[in-house]
């Protein structure tokens, strides 16, 4: 639907700003991260891995439909939210729409599932189910997660451990103890995303009745929690170095610190819509932190 304010927008545009691709560096960073450690191991297959890229990819876009529509049918959306535009509440697309959208999405990501589960069996089923009733449960059904200050809790259970895990078990037909351990940092940074997105509604979401963690503990708590997510997700490197998990080259993942420290400054210095420089620079840290580290892991081959 098009808005009389929006004439000429095209759909495709629409659809565009409601899969929020800032965020999708977010998705592909456990999926890198994973097959990183499974080509570490030998184990790396390419079809699996983009397989598992492409589930993803398709449960964050699907993820933040199913956000976008059930945060407005719930109020939670207004026109003095701070955040990026949310589609539904500005008349762009329908409700209706939206969740038929939301559907497609979910419907492709479960194919990408599906070929993976012929490959490795009933366990990419469960988490791919699972994985799908969390992404709408976290704003939807009887019990919202986000709502009930348990969105951090399944960010980090679903961007971390699935992610990393999953995708290494998809290639390797099991799950490596690197690949339980590097799981930890790329779920942490990812949820200090979430932490910055509720820092920057924290009021608004108050005023809604959505009791996320950071109206629980208060902005100063969460940017605590920030710290704390960014810091254990570095600081555990050298002690799985130390224990010979890693490799020493993986350190490599530190030069990302820049990115991490930049965000930082922004959610200790920053209030409102300037939180959304901090939201995309650490979906880009995690990216940047998997990345770096697969290059680690180059060098250690190498040398």
């Amino acid at each position: 639907m098009l808005t009389q304010e929006n004439p000429t927008m095209n759909i495709w545009k629409i659809w565009w700003l409601a899969s929020r691709p800032k965020t999708l560096p977010a998705a592909a960073s456990g999926v890198v991260m994973g097959s990183a450690l499974a080509w570490m191991d030998h184990s790396f297959q390419v079809l699996p891995a983009l397989a598992a890229l492409c589930v993803a990819l398709l449960l964050q876009i699907g993820s933040n439909v199913a956000n976008d529509v059930y945060d407005f049918e719930r109020g939670a959306d207004t026109s003095e939210r701070h955040g990026p535009l949310r589609v539904t509440q500005a008349g762009l697309l329908t409700p209706p729409q939206m969740k038929r959208g939301m559907w497609i999405i979910f419907g492709l990501s479960a194919l990408f599932g599906l070929s993976l589960a012929f490959l490795r069996g009933w366990p990419v089923i469960v988490i791919g189910l699972a994985a799908i009733l969390s992404a709408i449960a976290y704003t939807g059904g009887p019990f919202p997660l986000g709502y009930y200050g348990l969105g951090d809790v399944f960010v980090f259970i679903f961007f971390g451990l699935a992610a990393v895990a999953g995708t290494y078990y998809v290639q390797a037909g099991s799950v490596s103890a690197a690949a339980w351990w590097m799981s930890v940092p790329i779920g942490l940074i990812v949820t200090a995303i979430l932490v910055v997105n509720n820092v920057r509604d924290l009021e608004h979401d108050r005023a809604a009745g959505k009791h996320t963690l950071a109206v629980m503990m208060g902005a100063q708590g969460s940017r605590t929690q920030y710290v704390l997510c960014l810091a254990i997700a570095y600081l555990i490197l050298p002690v799985l170095i130390f224990l010979k998990i890693v490799p020493v080259f993986t350190l490599l993942a530190w030069l990302s610190l820049p990115l991490a420290w930049k965000s930082l400054r922004t959610v200790f210095t920053q209030r409102g819509k300037a939180l959304n420089a901090a939201l995309a620079g650490t979906g880009q840290t995690a990216l940047a932190y998997s990345v770096l580290l697969w290059l680690g892991i180059l060098l250690a081959k190498i040398f």
